[in-house]
């Protein structure tokens, strides 16, 4: 069971997801800590949810971590990418958050290392911070976040001042296409997709304490 399975549970996955931004998100590797605050992340509902892995109640192998605990790790790979998820609910309801860009707060310059791109293409976007965290692999996928070196720290450590609901990204035509679940700081720039215009640029979106 996660150390944070109490933050993943009694609560729907699109409010869990909502609520997880402005959480850290921190990779202890032997080359040193890197960490970045969560800006981005989208709600995928399971078995009736037509973009969801678990669909209809599929479940192979590939995906059966998001039928594990609350707050186990779901990795897998699309397009080439290695994409970053945890489950969200009970044992055995496969609702899960894929974390989609995080703002870099510790390790910056490592994080360069494994992805040579400047601020904030570095970690704008779901395949792109896992690249930055030279997190390659599925050796974590269906261990438990804090078992090991990956761990999202289980109180907001940043207030976003605004959460902006839109549609998700490069889902695939179906009856939940369009649905609000995909959940944003309003304003900061490590966003994907998101437009320079838009940016807040002193505040990245957050709220500054007083």
């Amino acid at each position: 069971m996660s150390l944070l399975a109490d933050f993943f549970t009694g609560r729907p996955t699109e409010q869990i997801t909502q609520e997880l931004l402005g959480h850290e998100l921190i990779y202890q590797t032997p080359a040193g800590i890197m960490s970045g605050w969560i800006v981005e992340a989208e709600a995928y509902l399971g078995e009736q949810d037509t973009a969801a892995h678990a669909f209809n109640g599929r479940y192979t192998a590939a995906n059966a971590a998001l039928y594990d605990d609350p707050g186990t790790i779901y990795i897998y790979v699309l397009r080439g990418y290695y994409m970053l998820d945890v489950a969200t609910q009970a044992n055995g309801i496969p609702q899960g958050i894929l974390i989609r860009g995080i703002e870099p707060n510790r390790g910056i310059e490592l994080m360069q290392t494994h992805r040579d791109k400047p601020l904030p293409d570095l970690t704008n976007g779901p395949g792109k911070l896992t690249a930055a965290l030279g997190l390659q692999s599925k050796a974590l996928n269906r261990t438990p976040l804090g078992a090991r070196n990956l761990t999202i720290t289980p109180t907001v450590t940043r207030h976003p001042r605004q959460v902006m609901a839109t549609s998700r990204v490069g889902v695939s035509a179906g009856s939940w296409q369009d649905k609000p679940l995909r959940y944003t700081v309003a304003g900061n720039p490590f966003v994907s997709g998101s437009r320079k215009r838009d940016w807040d640029r002193e505040n990245h979106g957050w709220q500054m304490p007083h």
